[in-house]
């Protein structure tokens, strides 16, 4: 039971930490580097590298959990420090996982 609140709340944690990354790279940094307008990129910033440990955290925990390879877990950390990379770790990790374990 538990280990699946952890495999849930790890795939929700990697699509806002995706989606945070996104916005500190689209939206805060051309406001600091066009507008100069720094406080965005600390503001999303801040919340981004505190999603991010959150994942890595996560991630170690459903590695141990479900005994998944060092490959994967390599992935699905990989995938986090790529724009995009959350939607990569959804279709080709989580959900694999998710139909192996059914």
């Amino acid at each position: 039971m538990m280990r699946e609140f952890f495999f849930r709340l790890l795939r929700l944690t990697s699509f806002v930490e995706g989606v945070s990354f996104l916005a500190l790279l689209g939206i805060a940094m051309p406001l600091k580097y066009l507008y100069g307008e720094p406080a965005m990129v600390r503001w999303v910033g801040s919340i981004h590298g505190l999603l991010t440990v959150a994942y890595v955290l996560l991630l170690v925990r459903v590695t141990i959990d479900y005994k998944w390879s060092w490959q994967k877990a390599a992935a699905a950390f990989i995938a986090s420090l790529l724009p995009f990379g959350m939607l990569y770790a959804e279709y080709k990790i989580f959900r694999k996982s998710e139909e192996a374990l059914s």
